[in-house]
């Protein structure tokens, strides 16, 4: 039994390997380019719109939404990295329908690169809010002491997010492919609708903890001052 698409190779020469992983991951970000391309290469402002745009709109809003619950008032600012980190995951998950695809997302190596991104992105946004130094200067908040703690929680929260995606995507996946060999078609048929809704769960919790981290590192900090004090 294959643990991860890792161990699937299409191609090698030397060192240099082609596995399921890179193919399916480019496959997969090759199918959201084009798709997105052909959704919205004719949107309309007219009340008579394509399904595919309502759609669209449908999954804009909520994401948006749920941006502006968690704290950043500017939602459109975040929505490309943010909604793009969700629809991978999602599209990931809900591609297992396809006969021989194996999720990317199962893969420590996916997870663990999608994490990297979010641990890049996360002081990008704050340094891009807050300026450079005062970013600096919120590691050391409210006192110099924090300083090695908040670097150290930066790392583990990094580590946290990618093992979590991995261990839950690739954990569906193995019962999956354990209840295929021993159980007849229909309760495999269920798993596999169980395993689609923890795939769209993983994709929502992956997509706010990374709204949270990345409102944590841009958030204004309140002046000591009381409101109406005098300067």
């Amino acid at each position: 039994m294959r643990l991860s698409p890792d161990e699937i190779i299409f191609w090698q020469h030397g060192f240099i390997k082609l596995n399921a992983t890179l193919a399916f991951t480019w496959g997969l970000m090759l199918v959201l380019a084009v798709g997105s391309k052909i959704i919205t290469r004719k949107l309309s402002t007219e009340l008579k719109r394509s399904r595919w745009q309502n759609a669209l709109e449908i999954i804009v809003t909520a994401l948006e939404k749920q941006i502006e619950d968690v704290g950043l008032s500017q939602a459109k600012k975040y929505l490309p990295f943010l909604g793009t980190l969700f629809l991978f995951v999602a599209i990931s998950a809900l591609s297992t329908l396809v006969p021989g695809y194996e999720p990317p997302t199962s893969s420590l190596s996916t997870t663990a690169a999608l994490a990297l991104c979010v641990f890049v992105a996360v002081p990008l946004f704050g340094i891009k809010e807050l300026g450079l130094g005062e970013y600096v200067k919120s590691y050391a908040h409210p006192t110099v002491i924090m300083l090695p703690f908040n670097i150290i929680s930066e790392v583990s929260r990094t580590l946290a997010l990618a093992v979590r995606l991995f261990g839950n995507m690739m954990s569906g996946a193995m019962i999956l492919a354990i209840l295929l060999t021993i159980t007849p078609l229909l309760f495999p048929i269920v798993m596999t609708a169980l395993g689609l809704l923890t795939g769209m769960v993983q994709a929502y919790i992956f997509f706010i903890l990374a709204t949270v981290y990345i409102a944590a590192a841009t958030r204004v900090r309140q002046s000591k001052l009381e409101p109406g004090a005098k300067h």
